[in-house]
């Protein structure tokens, strides 16, 4: 039976644990639905905005490294969580160095569309930053968001009220993937453009809440007298 770094055997919740994804977070928070859909049903539908985000991985899908003055880069790292449950990689790691001072990490991760500000690409970059935190020993105080089509970078501070986000992410995920449940579509604008639209349907199906009410009436089994 494998022990855990103290030396004690991990207790049956433990071993029952489910890995998490840190990708999957991002999910999440988007779309319960959606990441119900991808990380238990297993599917993931492929449209022009998947496609795009390929191709800005691309380059920070291959693992290398690179050095310059003042910062070590290391693409597409492995990174991990046995206090979390987390596993996943981060397309950069930046390891800048100052003088007289510990070495200070920040994950980078790559994002196609123009600068913005999302909760679940933060709460991803967090969880990368905690894994990096219990992997290295340090505290990561920040990260970036590289936002490919305006090329900016957004910096992401990973103050109390975000680690505590990406803690409860990081709970309600493993909650929906250990219940095998699938939540009902809910519609909203960001519907639009998720490669699952075509076949979730989010806007029909919470369209017409009467009509199916009726339905579920019209269909229910009699009630004993």
């Amino acid at each position: 039976m494998p022990r855990s770094d103290s030396g004690a055997a991990p207790t049956g919740d433990e071993e029952d644990r489910i890995l998490i994804p840190i990708s999957a977070l991002n999910h999440f928070i988007f779309c319960e639905r959606r990441a119900a859909l991808i990380h238990t049903e297993g599917l993931f539908p492929r449209n022009q905005f998947t496609v795009q985000g390929d191709m800005v991985h691309q380059t920070a899908d291959e693992p290398g490294y690179r050095e310059r003055r003042g910062c070590r880069t290391v693409r597409a790292m492995t990174l991990f969580s046995d206090q979390l449950g987390l596993t996943g990689r981060a397309d950069i790691v930046e390891f800048w160095s100052f003088p007289g001072r510990t070495e200070e990490p920040r994950p980078v991760e790559y994002k196609r569309g123009k600068s913005s500000s999302w909760a679940n690409d933060h709460v991803q970059l967090c969880a990368q930053a905690l894994c990096l935190e219990e992997m290295l020993g340090l505290t990561v105080e920040h990260g970036s968001i590289y936002h490919a089509a305006s090329r900016r970078r957004t910096v992401v501070q990973f103050g109390p009220e975000l680690r505590a986000q990406t803690l409860r992410a990081i709970a309600g995920l493993r909650a929906l993937l250990m219940s095998s449940v699938v939540p009902a579509p809910v519609y909203r604008p960001r519907c639009h453009g998720c490669s699952f639209e075509p076949t979730c349907l989010p806007e029909q199906q919470d369209r017409s809440p009467g009509l199916g009410r009726y339905m579920r009436r019209l269909f229910a089994p009699p009630e004993e007298a």
